[in-house]
């Protein structure tokens, strides 16, 4: 890299209170700058790996907030205050920034360059606002006032700064995609990795259940899957995860819908060995579950859109349903039903996404943010 040797590097990453796709790739970057601290918005280290709580975690003044860590949804208003409450070494030269939030806007060193891997400009921001108002049920209609009265501040925050990112990296093509549209800059795409040694195919005979495996927020489409699943009756459907919408889906599902609430890896494991399929009914930016369902030898029904049409192999690894239906996605697994699945194929297809090829990726991407001008 285009770094003098023991330059100090930063990292950042927007919040750091649960173990998800963003986190894992966060885990990546710290094994890549062994000594670099990690600021962030917020922070419950109690939820957290090992390894990340062993590093050092420099939180913003939001810290502080009671109750910060268990309702940062609802701390929206608060966060372009809390990202410029952020302090870094100024020896730093070199930040590297994982985002889905706002925290590519907190101050930077002088002379430091900042590369930001972008997993998603903030749906809520950008083209999903007025469905995650509408939508979410925990709101309330004040809060969901609130929201809007909100938005057009943070999303200029965020647009501005975009600007300041010497570098993006986007997560897939459709990310690089939304980068040029709402913050009319350029990026390179290194999509994220699939824990290989984590998940291993499982039996050639499935058991007789789908899977759905997501956190329960509006933007993911929960409710489309079950709807197919009421229509096709006798077939059944596992829910693992968590999030503000569990309550309002699980009181509407018919009895052929089972919701297990978020589970430990171990049962994760197991569930995706044994199901005969994931569905995927929302809009990813990537989507690493399709990976995980993969690199266990199972396929994948996905709606048509986002980061899933960049992983999944149409008719080989999986299947698309073209309008984001019950009607569509019950119509694609009678489909899917007739037609045999290569489970060898499926780990093969994930194994392209591999721990040791992203970081090459990367170190390439960092390398060409830090060599400009």
């Amino acid at each position: 890299m285009h770094l003098k040797a023991n330059s100090p590097v930063a990292l950042s990453h927007h919040w750091l209170i649960n173990m998800r796709g963003g986190e894992k790739v966060l885990q990546e970057l710290c094994a890549m700058f062994p000594e670099a601290p990690v600021h962030t918005l917020i922070t419950d280290p109690d939820r957290l790996e090992s390894d990340l709580r062993a590093r050092t975690i420099a939180p913003s003044a939001l810290q502080r907030v009671p109750g910060a860590a268990r309702n940062h949804g609802s701390m929206l208003p608060l966060f372009p205050w809390a990202t410029g409450t952020i302090r870094m070494d100024p020896k730093v030269r070199l930040v590297v920034c994982s985002d889905a939030a706002v925290i590519k806007g907190a101050p930077v060193p002088k002379k430091a360059k900042l590369v930001c891997y972008c997993h998603s400009p903030p749906r809520y921001l950008w083209d999903l606002k007025e469905e995650y108002a509408r939508r979410s049920a925990g709101l309330g209609v004040v809060g969901r006032m609130v929201f809007r009265a909100v938005v057009p501040y943070v999303r200029k925050f965020d647009q501005t700064a975009a600007q300041r990112v010497d570098l993006f990296v986007a997560n897939s093509e459709f990310v690089r995609r939304r980068i040029k549209n709402y913050y009319a800059k350029d990026s390179v795409v290194v999509h994220p990795f699939v824990d290989l040694d984590g998940f291993s195919p499982g039996p050639p005979e499935p058991d007789d259940f789908y899977l759905i495996v997501s956190q329960l927020v509006p933007y993911k489409r929960v409710d489309v899957a079950i709807e197919a699943f009421r229509r096709l009756g006798g077939r059944k459907l596992v829910i693992i995860g968590a999030g503000s919408e569990r309550r309002q889906l699980q009181a509407s599902a018919p009895r052929n819908v089972e919701f297990l609430g978020a589970q430990p890896l171990s049962v994760l494991q197991d569930h995706y060995r044994r199901c005969r399929a994931l569905i995927f009914p929302g809009v990813e930016d990537f989507g690493i579950t399709p990976l995980e369902a993969m690199a266990s030898g199972r396929p994948v029904i996905a709606y048509g859109e986002g980061g899933a049409l960049e992983s999944v192999v149409e008719n080989k690894t999986g299947f698309f349903f073209r309008e984001q239906t019950a009607e569509a996605l019950a119509a694609m697994i009678l489909n899917f039903e007739a037609v045999p699945v290569d489970g060898q194929a499926c780990r093969r297809r994930a194994e392209l996404f591999s721990r040791a090829r992203f970081r090459t990726e990367m170190e390439k991407a960092i390398e060409a943010g830090c060599s400009r001008a």
